[in-house]
């Protein structure tokens, strides 16, 4: 995919999402579901599987295209959702997206990725790649340990000679450490703030 080209398709899915996200607001506005958490979830209860299956979408898109941080949707999830039903769609999510972005950096290669993410995060985590162990261990403890940019890191992964293999059993397995803490904070930090309140 040529550079300009990649630029255009990038720039177009992002304004379509922040349009989808932006008409759905107003639609559920309108609906009176934002007056508490409780008429949102009984909502998205009377949704079905498409609640469920909207919410993992979502969470797919903000892997690839980063209109939102991913941080505020993981917490959304298990907000609407609850801690493990809420981590569940958290973790089917993220991980498809991820396995998504190495699969475009593999097809697409080093032109496509440089129009995703800054010139500097690409620069800074290229130099891990010199040395393929190396950046296997790096990858592997960013995953489980949220200390750098994860999305960003499964483009440079598929720059590298990680095998397929290697990827998904890196992302199956460290994934799920990195949604859990996320999902434990929140919901120890909202009962938290109900004893304290």
């Amino acid at each position: 995919m040529e550079a300009p080209r990649t630029r255009q398709v990038l720039n177009a899915s992002t304004l379509l999402c922040l349009a989808a996200a932006v008409g759905l607001t107003i639609y559920w506005y309108h609906l009176g579901i934002f007056h508490d958490l409780n008429s949102l979830q009984g909502y998205l209860s009377d949704a079905g599987w498409l609640g469920p299956a909207a919410f993992i979408l979502i969470q797919v898109i903000q892997v690839v295209i980063p209109v939102i941080p991913g941080g505020i949707s993981t917490a959304v999830g298990v907000l609407l959702f609850g801690p493990w039903a809420g981590f569940g769609y958290n973790y089917i999510g993220i991980v498809i997206g991820s396995i998504i972005n190495f699969a475009l950096a593999r097809h697409y290669g080093q032109a496509f990725i440089r129009h995703i993410i800054s010139e500097r995060t690409y620069t800074k985590y290229m130099a891990y790649t010199k040395n393929q162990r190396r950046f296997d261990w790096f990858f592997a403890l960013a995953i489980v340990f949220p200390v750098a940019p994860d999305d960003a890191l499964c483009l440079i992964a598929g720059l590298t000679k990680m095998s397929w293999r290697r990827f998904l059993l890196i992302i199956f397995l460290g994934k799920p450490l990195t949604i859990a803490a996320y999902s434990w904070a929140l919901v120890s930090g909202a009962h938290w703030l109900s004893h304290l309140f």
